[in-house]
């Protein structure tokens, strides 16, 4: 027993007696009686909680045979359960009893009888209605009280029993804090005990292990996601450190929103985002950002680059970086990638909507000679992963392979550079003579469009002979795809191609590529464009030729569909 908390059996005898005496209350004289004895009784079963709240049921029987009787009458007195303290009182008293984990028959039966007073103090009998309804007071705001002063009564121990970090006996031991998980599972989606679940979720810890139990951190991820619960940012965050099937969950939920709802703009894209919490979340703890960024390497990996894929992990990476330059102090990069070189990580960091477009070749040819020099490096093993982390971290920040095709688009002479950072994003696991023969088709290629783009009387023929005029568009399908960025280059930033735009659209997929991945090429470079401080006329131009080939592209998918449905 708690020191200071001792209690004869005199003292319990003393109480039954009186809750005998009171039965119903039905007189005036009784009435009169329990509220002069009302300042007493709350302070005897603050001495009972106190004594009982790190005991089992077993050893509390042992100790107070006389509590289930005294317990049992009190709960069923209207007046005694109608005063504030003593209906907090009297709640604690019956969760310190419940066993989350019942051993043997005495601790099931009395988690059975719990259950029933718990329910008479949180529901409304006959008795307590006829009580209530003379008092003209409403039943559902009187329930809602009472479950109320439940949860207050709970909140408070759980604040006032914070694990202290500087003692070697918590004050909470962890099989109570999950025992309160436990019992707190049938109102987890209640408004009224939102509280109690913020004070769960949030309640320190010394262990390694998880005290909260697996059911109740699972019913609180499902109430989020089904907007049945409401909780603090940091409540949503410690379910997340606490649990990872929640963060998955919360996570493919994320995912699977942006891929089967079609958005208007990027923009809206990373509203989504944001509102989901996990950009800010990453950047508060930088291993949920490991954990988050593995589910994206997977999700990259299986879809085999899937350009929507790739499009939310751009949207996501720039929401994160919003969210960690807000953060004060800042952590050391080094946390959040601990796979790429730092310095690298540096330079694509940065935003080219956060430069004058004059600094965007030099600062280009740093991240060039930074990775190039990574991944050329001779000291270092060229192995499959270490490929794969630097161009998954070029991938996070593609806006600078957007600007790069734009910088060689508009380019006077061709760089040997920009070609080769491009090659390396579309096809990172090339071997050096196929990578050179590609390199050198690609070269032609561009030569060719970018004859073209000071030709006065350009046609749509010229630009389809100039796109075959290596072997490009019969190797893989990642160079394909380089192909068509060459080409929405063209269209979007020289004169010529804004006008053909319109009848270009037929050669995408010539090119060989799905218009999907045009789609999503063109959303980006949208919205790089509207986030830049720059020429507002050559950028009308720019927008009004994306949305001309997004119209293009709408109307050519649709009338795909129309020709398979005749075919069927």
């Amino acid at each position: 027993m708690a020191e200071g908390t001792f209690i004869s059996a005199s003292t319990f005898e003393y109480w039954l007696n009186k809750a005998v005496e009171w039965g119903n209350t039905t007189t005036l004289e009784s009435q009169q009686d329990v509220c002069l004895h009302l300042p007493e009784l709350q302070a005897f079963l603050k001495q009972v909680s106190g004594a009982i709240q790190h005991m089992n049921v077993t050893s509390v029987l042992k100790l107070f045979p006389l509590i289930g009787q005294l317990l049992g009458r009190l709960c069923w007195n209207p007046f005694v359960v109608a005063h504030e303290e003593s209906h907090q009182n009297l709640l604690h008293c019956l969760w310190c009893l419940y066993s989350a984990e019942p051993e043997n028959a005495v601790e099931l039966k009395a988690n059975e009888w719990i259950w029933t007073l718990l329910q008479s103090l949180t529901g409304v009998d006959h008795e307590v209605r006829s009580f209530v309804q003379s008092l003209h007071y409403p039943d559902e705001e009187y329930h809602s009280k009472l479950l109320k002063n439940m949860v207050s009564s709970l909140v408070k121990e759980l604040q006032g029993c914070q694990c202290d970090r500087s003692s070697l006996f918590p004050r909470l031991p962890p099989d109570r804090l999950r025992g309160y998980s436990v019992r707190c599972l049938p109102i987890v989606t209640l408004p009224e005990a939102f509280p109690l679940v913020e004070a769960l979720l949030t309640c320190h810890e010394d262990g390694l292990d998880e005290s909260l139990s697996a059911e109740f951190l699972e019913s609180v991820s499902n109430g989020l996601l089904q907007k049945k619960i409401f909780l603090s940012e940091a409540a949503v965050m410690s379910l997340w450190l606490r649990s990872l099937p929640s963060l998955e969950q919360g996570f493919f939920h994320l995912t699977e929103t942006l891929i089967s709802q079609p958005c208007a703009s990027l923009l809206e894209v990373e509203a989504i985002i944001t509102d989901s919490l996990l950009p800010k979340a990453a950047a508060c703890h930088p291993s949920l950002f490991r954990v988050i960024d593995d589910f994206f390497r997977t999700m990259l990996l299986e879809s085999d680059g899937h350009p929507k894929i790739i499009i939310i992990i751009q949207a996501f990476t720039r929401c994160f970086v919003q969210a960690l330059l807000q953060m004060q102090p800042q952590m050391p990069l080094k946390i959040y990638f601990p796979c790429n070189h730092q310095s690298l990580v540096m330079v694509l960091l940065v935003n080219p909507s956060e430069m004058p477009s004059a600094a965007w070749s030099q600062h280009l040819m740093s991240i060039i000679q930074i990775l190039k020099g990574i991944v050329e490096d001779k000291e270092v093993t060229r192995t499959s992963v270490n490929l794969f982390e630097n161009w998954f971290l070029l991938v996070h920040f593609g806006d600078w392979v957007n600007v790069a095709f734009q910088q060689l688009m508009m380019a006077d002479n061709i760089s040997e550079m920009l070609l080769w950072l491009l090659m390396f994003y579309y096809e990172p696991h090339m071997e050096n003579q196929k990578e050179n023969h590609s390199q050198e088709n690609m070269k032609s290629v561009y030569n060719q469009i970018k004859t073209l783009s000071n030709t006065s009387t350009l046609n749509l023929e010229d630009l389809r002979t100039a796109l075959f005029t290596g072997n490009l568009c019969t190797e893989q399908n990642h160079l394909k795809e380089l192909i068509n960025h060459l080409l929405v280059s063209f269209l979007l930033f020289s004169a010529g191609g804004h006008k053909i735009a319109k009848e270009s659209v037929q050669l995408f997929t010539l090119a060989g590529a799905a218009t999907g991945g045009i789609s999503e090429l063109l959303a980006s470079t949208a919205h790089r464009l509207k986030n830049k401080r720059c020429g507002a006329s050559k950028n009308d131009t720019v927008q009004s030729t994306i949305e001309l080939l997004q119209q293009q592209l709408l109307e050519t998918q649709s009338e795909r569909v129309q020709s398979n449905d005749i075919l069927h």
